[in-house]
């Protein structure tokens, strides 16, 4: 028996493969049919800002699946198009300069777009933003020895391009509203230490300002002129102060919104036969009994997934671990990181380190941090050390199932990290 169905996901993302990938693992016969605005077929992001950047990943190796997966699987996809309104009332999609598309169910995976400054002199060529492959194509030719760059923001994405950026040999300067890089995400703690990384390898810091306007000359960028009325000069600039869910599609469908589209526990909308996931999601989440919207990596693969068991009527709700990763230099001090859990603004009463974070004349720090409140673990960033993830994501599961721990032991490296539950 054949089946006439047809799913349809807008997004040709990390998320909408590995949604399409499950459909028709779990054995979905139907339609499926995988809508994108970029050219390039669904690709990961991580690389345009770490091994890609860097010159050290070939561009392919960014690709979710290979060109010939999705004819092979019978996925229909179409790039290079907008999706520009549904209608769940027809259960249509309207895309442009193409024929609407019907839909039995439908996932939005249209994932986020970066914040862009408004100021003087922003059309100058030369001022980057970082989320598409061929900007990160771009931006890598121009970073090489001796260039002056400019990174406005020192969240994840502007910290990474300058560890890439000196790992070129340009010249880095940092500007930040805030006092610490990452200070909102970690707290005072934890990002006094990233800045101490990077202010080793060479990286200049402007904290408690940002950016008036940008100078340029013959329509290139020269400089950057600062709130607290300073100038620094600039050959290439990279604005990376974050991003905004792409809700729109979802608001012109009349679906419920806010930060994000809003879902269940099971990525399904306001509409049944709508669901959402990836960036775009603001989904319960089961474990923290309350509703987030996550921008990582893994929810972007781990969530598509999810989506699409939810779409076949599976009763699994979506409950991983909020997770990230983060590599920076590969020279000492050096960087990797992965980081599970979540801490809601003001959310822990102290940071219980385990290993010593502090930045040696030689070698790189090995350490874990532990954000905790009342004895209870509710994050977790393993920093150059491995294999403890299991044991981290145990911590904040049985943090936030109420369960505390000997804060003590957790800073002793002597007791095993599987041994604090027992």
């Amino acid at each position: 028996m054949t089946d006439e169905r047809t799913f349809v996901i807008v997004g040709a993302s990390l998320t909408g493969a590995k949604a399409a990938e499950q459909l028709r693992a779990d054995g979905f016969a139907g339609r499926i049919v995988l809508v994108g605005s970029e050219t390039d077929r669904p690709y990961e992001r991580p690389p345009l800002s770490k091994g890609y950047l860097l010159g050290k990943e070939p561009r392919d190796k960014a690709f979710v699946h290979d060109a010939t997966w999705y004819a092979e699987h019978d996925v229909d996809l179409v790039l290079g198009v907008e999706a520009t309104a549904v209608d769940p009332k027809t259960h249509v999609v309207t895309l442009d300069n193409l024929q609407p598309l019907h839909y039995d169910k439908l996932l939005l995976a249209t994932g986020s777009r970066v914040r862009t400054l408004d100021v003087p002199g922003s059309e100058n060529r030369g001022i980057h933003y970082l989320r598409r492959m061929t900007e990160s194509e771009t931006l890598r030719a121009g970073l090489r020895e001796g260039v002056q760059v400019l990174i406005v923001g020192a969240g994840w994405i502007g910290l990474e391009v300058a560890a890439a950026a000196r790992e070129h040999g340009a010249t880095v300067t940092v500007v930040e509203m805030d006092s610490l890089p990452l200070r909102r995400v970690l707290g005072d703690e934890v990002a006094a230490f990233f800045r101490d990384v990077h202010a080793a390898h060479g990286v200049t810091f402007r904290f408690g300002t940002g950016v008036n306007e940008f100078g340029g000359s013959a329509g290139q960028v020269t400089h950057a002129v600062l709130t607290d009325e300073t100038e620094v000069p600039a050959d290439l600039v990279v604005v990376g102060v974050g991003i905004l869910p792409n809700v729109e599609l979802a608001q012109s469908a009349g679906l419920e919104v806010a930060n994000g589209v809003v879902t269940d526990e099971r990525l399904r909308t306001s509409d049944p036969d709508v669901y959402a996931a990836g960036d775009v999601a603001s989904f319960l989440h089961p474990m923290i009994r309350e509703r987030i919207r996550v921008e990582h990596w893994a929810n972007a693969l781990n969530s598509g997934p999810a989506a699409a068991k939810s779409m076949l009527g599976a009763d699994a709700p979506y409950d991983r671990v909020p997770y990230f990763y983060s590599d920076q230099y590969t020279s000492a001090p050096a960087i990797g990181m992965e980081y599970s859990g979540y801490v809601p603004p003001g959310g822990y009463d102290r940071v219980v380190f385990r290993g010593s974070a502090a930045i040696e004349s030689e070698g790189s720090p090995e350490f874990v941090a532990f954000w905790t409140n009342q004895g209870r673990v509710l994050a977790g960033m393993n920093v150059n050390v491995w294999d403890v993830q299991d044991d981290i994501q145990a911590l904040v599961r049985a943090g936030y199932a109420g369960t505390s721990v000997d804060l003590d032991r957790l800073a002793d490296r002597s007791v095993p990290l599987g041994d604090l539950l027992s």
